[in-house]
């Protein structure tokens, strides 16, 4: 889990709080990054296989892909679609520690998909790529955790817990392809009473092109967090809920839906964790 989350934070100070719409471009859409070990190929085939399947969900917009079997199945065989890949060291170049080798040492692994099969891959699902200009979304984020206050996720707030959360939406951004802004503080604060018809409206002046407005709440109940979204998107208003996460799936969760509304893939469905 270190190194998953050191990987997260890589790529969030690679692409800061902003995943401007001029970022989301094609070779993006087909790129995804993974943490394995080492350089060897039994770890890297095993890292494909996530990677295949974020760059499917990706391309289409529809996050459903990821628990179809028949990704499952093209996910193992991953490597057949690969056009290029590269490694990165997660400990920033220094000395190995103890026993720890050039074998198992962390790295973080991007793959370029080959654009063709990808979209070769979608049609044989019933899914083609999601080619029309993404819209820049505008996170608006009431934030209630375990302990202490409530506060509003932005990009230069710096309540208990807050960098992590920015660092797991950046990430959860990306993953889905969707160009994200996130609010300063000031911009929150006066627009926070306002109702998200209003909100909706005043999307150019915030930043980006649509608002998505949530809450996401800590519940002993629940084991996790409870988030609730709210996206008004070609005149009509789309609500679901997540239970029972972590905050990064929350995100994810966040980010996916919106992906899937947009790109006409329809309605996201309430989750509830398994955990």
């Amino acid at each position: 889990m270190k190194f998953v989350f050191l990987a997260t934070a890589a790529l969030a100070a690679a692409t800061g709080c902003r995943v401007s719409a001029a970022e989301i471009d094609r070779a993006d859409l087909y790129r995804a990054q993974a943490v394995t070990n080492g350089f060897g190929e039994a770890n890297r085939v095993r890292a494909l296989a996530p990677s295949l399947t974020e760059v499917l969900v990706k391309v289409s917009g529809d996050p459903r892909l990821s628990g179809d079997p028949r990704v499952g199945e093209m996910a193992a065989h991953a490597a057949a679609y690969v056009k290029d890949f590269n490694y990165r060291d997660l400990l920033n170049n220094r000395p190995p520690h103890d026993e720890q080798g050039t074998y198992d040492r962390p790295q973080y692994l991007t793959t370029d998909f080959e654009p063709d099969k990808i979209d070769v891959l979608l049609a044989s699902l019933a899914r083609k790529p999601w080619t029309s200009r993404r819209p820049a979304i505008v996170a608006l984020f009431d934030i209630r955790p375990m302990k202490g206050d409530g506060f509003a996720l932005s990009k230069d707030g710096d309540a208990a817990g807050a960098a992590d959360m920015r660092t797991a939406l950046t990430v959860a951004a990306r993953q889905a392809g969707m160009p994200l802004v996130l609010p300063g503080q000031d911009i929150i604060r006066s627009n926070r009473d306002k109702k998200l018809e209003v909100l909706a409206g005043m999307a150019k002046a915030l930043g980006g092109d649509l608002v998505l407005a949530g809450t996401m709440a800590w519940r002993d109940e629940a084991l996790g967090w409870v988030a609730d979204w709210q996206l008004r998107a070609n005149g009509k208003d789309y609500r679901w809920q997540v239970r029972g996460v972590s905050f990064d799936d929350a995100f994810r969760n966040a980010m996916l839906g919106t992906a899937q509304i947009l790109s006409g893939n329809g309605q996201p469905e309430a989750v509830t964790s398994a955990r």
